[in-house]
């Protein structure tokens, strides 16, 4: 492949989307910053794992919309997420402004409210499980990986049940687990998501909007950062969580010989997360622009320009990770990227971490050999930042549930 000129990524699928690896491998090969398109934007495209750790934390580089240059604004994936009414989150911002919304979610999205998570995710993993048991087969996103997380989260945002099904339906929508129109969703989630909030400022509930609604002082947010704090955990937390285990388990099938060693001892499990999250991350790309002229990895790059760091690409990285194209879930180096790196480092990890280390517990413990069904193809979803399965067809035995009180309870490690 040469790289004289820009690299059109978008020309490379649907093989670059169905394994986006050997082609970031020769890049990364070739040198750390490349001049790539990507969904018709030009953009540099930073590969390394020195360079993109850096970058995350780069003060040049910015998360917020109105870096870019005044014509990109106009994009459609721009508009929408840096500029629609569901834009001012944490990731679309700097500091002060992200300090002070990060600040106000980690007052209530604290350890000991993910912690109590628990016995709720596990009574639904199980339940779940039981669904899809006796026949022997399932499509492993769609009836365990995605409703696991979207229960947790709809009911952490307090969601009423009465609603729950249609915010299913805009939250598979709008991240691509499911077919429709993607405007349509994102337009009647902005609208209910704004009402809740309303609701939420006088309803007194115990959930998470609900005490951030009532939150005073600096604590304090918009109705407008509210909806949009919840809109981004639809997205993010949504598909952290489904393409982790996805992914993971897609990863083990390939390598039997990881997932035999960790059905022999549960106790890796934090650890083969871990390297599930490194491995085949669920995000695989971040956005950021220049503000300002700067240069990464020898490569000048001008004011307003789009910055694609490559976390899929940097942790891969055989100059960081010795045989980083192995899957290895005793491997010691847990530095990965995954979750990104510095200020920006995902406040939801610790909640992934947990959905993960449940759905892989009750997964392995009761469907045992477990393969891909051949029969039926794996689906990817196009995405410009994540990577995760449509649909993962998989065939097992099953076994009977072994009550919760007798499963062994690990903690899942904290993020270094």
């Amino acid at each position: 492949m040469s790289f004289d000129m820009a690299v059109n990524l978008d020309a490379l699928r649907p093989g670059f989307t169905d394994d986006p690896y050997s082609v970031l491998t020769s890049l990364r090969e070739a040198g750390p910053v490349h001049r790539v398109e990507n969904f018709g934007v030009p953009m540099w495209l930073v590969t390394r794992y020195r360079d993109v750790r850096a970058a995350l934390d780069h003060p040049l580089l910015s998360s917020h919309g109105t870096a870019l240059a005044g014509p990109l604004r106009g994009h459609p994936h721009f508009a929408s997420w840096w500029f629609g009414d569901l834009s001012d989150h944490m990731m679309n911002a700097d500091a002060p402004d992200h300090t002070r919304l990060r600040r106000a979610v980690s007052s209530e999205l604290t350890p000991r409210r993910i912690a109590a998570l628990r016995p709720r995710a596990e009574q639904l993993a199980a339940s779940l499980v039981d669904s899809f048991a006796d026949a022997g087969r399932c499509d492993l996103v769609a009836d365990f990986a995605a409703p696991l997380p979207i229960t947790l989260l709809m009911e952490l945002l307090g969601v009423p049940a009465v609603d729950q099904e249609n915010f299913r339906y805009w939250a598979d929508v709008v991240t691509g687990l499911a077919d429709g129109d993607a405007g349509s969703a994102r337009e009647e989630a902005s609208g209910y998501l704004q009402d809740l909030v309303a609701h939420k400022r006088t309803s007194g509930d115990d959930d998470l909007i609900g005490g951030l609604a009532r939150a005073t002082g600096e604590a304090a947010l918009t109705d407008r950062e509210l909806a949009s704090l919840a809109f981004l955990l639809l997205v993010a937390g949504y598909t952290t969580a489904v393409d982790l285990v996805g992914n993971g388990t897609l990863a083990l099938l390939r390598h039997p010989e990881q997932l035999e060693l960790l059905q022999r001892s549960s106790s890796l499990l934090p650890g083969a997360i871990e390297e599930f999250l490194r491995f085949d991350g669920p995000t695989s790309h971040l956005l950021r622009f220049a503000s300002q002229d700067l240069t990464i990895g020898g490569v000048q790059i001008p004011a307003g320009d789009v910055v694609l760091l490559s976390l899929a690409s940097a942790d891969r990285d055989t100059s960081r990770y010795p045989r980083a194209d192995q899957l290895n879930i005793e491997r010691a180096d847990r530095q990965h990227l995954a979750f990104g790196h510095g200020m920006h480092f995902c406040l939801g990890a610790p909640m992934a971490r947990l959905e993960g280390e449940v759905a892989f517990r009750t997964l392995l413990s009761r469907c045992t050999t477990l393969a891909l069904d051949t029969a039926q193809p794996l689906g990817w979803r196009v995405s410009l930042g994540s990577r995760g399965l449509r649909s993962l067809p998989v065939r097992f035995l099953a076994k009977p549930a072994v009550p919760l009180d007798e499963q062994a309870t690990v903690k899942v490690p904290k993020p270094s």
